[in-house]
Formats: structure tokens, C-alpha cells, sequence
């Protein structure tokens, strides 16, 4: 159910959008639906979509979960991602921060 207030959302710019569905593909086994040859939507515990218009300009640090932290960086270095902030320690957990094959930065985060 939809709340006011509450993140139901997020769009991320697309870029080569055929290298970043690959990617999330790859890294976290999501998939898409297609609305055109700019955007492809996802519904992945948050729904969102990948605008690759020209004149999408974004940069929201949208946060990942992981149970396994190690696994998740290895799995996107694989993918395409690269790491830019190596795992570290924060108040609550360990995160890493990535860019994906489009530019965009994301983090993943884990409790231990």
C-alpha cells in the first residue's frame, strides 16, 4: 500500500541502457519492463526505472541491502560495477559505495 511520505520510487539516468540492465541483471538478478527505447521500469522491493533520455540529470544515492557484504562487492566488481568507497564500518553496519556501468553511484549496506 502507498503511503504520502513514504519512498515508492526511484529513477536512476540510464545511459547506455542496454549496459545498465545488464549490470543490475548480472549484479542483483533484477528485471525490467520496457516503455520505449529511453526507459525500462523495475519493481525490485522499490519500484523505479532507468530514464537514459538525454535530458534526465539525477543523482540520488539509492541504498541496497546485502546479508552477505563481501559477496554482494565481489558480484558487482563482476558485473561491470566499480567500487568507489571500499567496505567500511558506520554506527548500525558496514556499507560499500559503486558506480554502475551509467555513472550512477549507489551504496549496499549489511547490519555486520
Amino acid at each position: 500500500m502507498r503511503e504520502d511520505g513514504k519512498l515508492d520510487y526511484i529513477e536512476l539516468p540510464g545511459g547506455d541502457l542496454p549496459a545498465s540492465k545488464a549490470f543490475y541483471g548480472a549484479a542483483f538478478g533484477w528485471s525490467f519492463q520496457d516503455y520505449g527505447p529511453e526507459y525500462a521500469a523495475f519493481s525490485e522491493g522499490l519500484d523505479g526505472g532507468l530514464d537514459a533520455q538525454a535530458d534526465a540529470v539525477r543523482q540520488p544515492l539509492p541504498v541496497l541491502f546485502a546479508h552477505d557484504l563481501e559477496a554482494m562487492a565481489a558480484k558487482v566488481e563482476a558485473a561491470g560495477g566499480v567500487v568507489t568507497k571500499p567496505i567500511f564500518a558506520f554506527p548500525g553496519g558496514r556499507r560499500f559505495h559503486f558506480r554502475d556501468p551509467a555513472g550512477n553511484e549507489l551504496a549496499v549496506w549489511s547490519e555486520t
